[in-house]
């Protein structure tokens, strides 16, 4: 298959400004191409990894990725998909969040490959040197006011209730100007982006055709939402992000192995890069016994493996494992916390389990008996797991030698309703 039906196949083409000249262009041989990405944070998410992983492909296929950190256009804000004006960031904050942002962009791709390596950019580097009168003279000159408010990302800002700024208004200007640099300077023929950028990426084209007389391609994937509408990558706590220590691989796994069962096929095309064969044979499995989860874990696995690594991605199945009754034998302090972080917790003093602790004392201090009665009751019948060990002895005794970590009981009654008792 070729790299374009594979991505047609995944779902991965919403536009294309001549999709079949481009299928002539790559078929004659490799191609350069770039996908940016601003430091509006500190980190990229979940969100961002379509870009990352479509950059990815195109390298599989020996062409060659150019990814782009923003470190000029990070400091004016897209106002593409947006319903406001966005909060400016000061250099400082640019800075911070390129140095962080521009680890990310290595992650998924190849920089040490000889035959056909990523290539790192930051717009920072050509545009900053520019003066003002240099850009409006050079560039400026070469758009319509007419056909910028036509776009799509001006319009709908320009009729919605807070306007847009003269800034924001001229980022399409900057986007157009990087893809003109990097096809003048980098032989960059194809800007890649998701489909609230199609805007920005046409202007690209026509300011190179216009000053350069050349040719190029944009090239647009569909925008990821979840089966209630909402933006992929949102949580109740917010966004999914590919920084560890902003959301833990852990954190990171679950998100993906809980993904909606209308939405894991789909899922499994757009952010693994696993062969149609496989994936289709996942979704055959799915759609006989949803129940299994095969195709979940197969997500979750492949992206947490591509992002964080197999041994983070290893630490994140065996945490997942526990709440499923699976073994805590060598489990970390860290990863312990992590995975029992959201679960009802009850402190109790030290002291008593030096003691020693009667079990069915603290199934009703953790909230899992509502009565010393219903706790016998419950042990009896075989339902009590203590460090997701069964107890079988009414007369079970919890001392500070049960203590994970010299800290921690874990509790469980039935097969998935957990509780904690931590030693104060």
């Amino acid at each position: 298959m070729s790299l374009l039906a594979d991505l047609q196949w995944r779902g991965l083409i919403a536009d294309c400004t001549d999709l079949e000249a481009l299928r002539l262009r790559l078929a004659r041989g490799p191609i350069t191409l770039y996908c940016g990405f601003d430091p509006t944070g500190d980190s990229l998410h979940v969100g961002h990894l379509v870009g990352q992983l479509t950059l990815r492909r195109f390298q599989l296929a020996g062409h060659h990725p150019l990814p782009l950190a923003g470190g000029a256009t990070g400091m004016v804000g897209d106002p593409s998909g947006k319903s406001a004006e966005r909060n400016l960031l000061t250099a400082e904050q640019i800075a911070h969040n390129l140095s962080k942002i521009k680890t990310q962009l290595s992650q998924l791709l190849d920089f040490s490959t000889p035959v056909n390596p990523a290539r790192l950019v930051d717009n920072a580097t050509w545009t900053a040197p520019l003066s003002y009168l240099e850009f409006l003279r050079d560039i400026g000159k070469y758009f319509s006011i007419n056909a910028m408010i036509a776009k799509d990302s001006v319009r709908s800002r320009m009729e919605g209730e807070h306007g847009i700024s003269y800034t924001e208004f001229s980022y399409m200007l900057l986007q157009a100007h990087d893809f003109y640099h990097l096809r003048r300077t980098y032989d960059c023929e194809l800007q890649i982006g998701g489909s609230d950028q199609w805007g920005n990426l046409t202007a690209g084209t026509d300011l190179i055709r216009r000053k350069l007389a050349a040719t190029a391609w944009g090239l647009t994937f569909p925008l990821i939402t979840r089966a209630d509408g909402n933006k992929f990558g949102k949580t109740a706590d917010g966004a999914v992000w590919l920084d560890p220590a902003k959301t833990s691989p852990y954190r990171f796994y679950q998100f993906f192995i809980n993904t909606e069962d209308s939405r894991v096929g789909d899922y499994l095309r757009k952010f693994t890069l696993l062969p149609r064969a496989v994936i289709e044979e996942l979704e055959a499995a799915h759609a006989i016994n949803p129940a299994a989860r095969e195709a979940h874990r197969a997500l979750a696995r492949e992206v947490t493996t591509l992002v964080h690594g197999a041994p983070a991605c290893a630490d994140a199945q065996r945490a997942s494992d526990i709440m499923f009754g699976g073994s805590l034998d060598g489990i970390t302090e860290e990863l312990f916390r992590d995975v029992v972080g959201e679960l009802p917790t009850q402190g109790l003093e030290r002291s008593k389990f030096d003691g020693g602790v009667p079990l069915i004392d603290l199934l009703v201090h953790a909230g899992l008996a509502t009565s010393k009665g219903q706790a016998r009751k419950d042990i009896d019948g075989g339902g009590i797991y203590v460090n997701n060990v069964r107890v079988a002895e009414v007369t079970r005794i919890a001392t500070g030698a049960d203590l994970l970590f010299g800290r921690h009981l874990l509790l469980r009654k039935g097969r998935k309703t957990y509780a904690v008792v931590s030693a104060e």
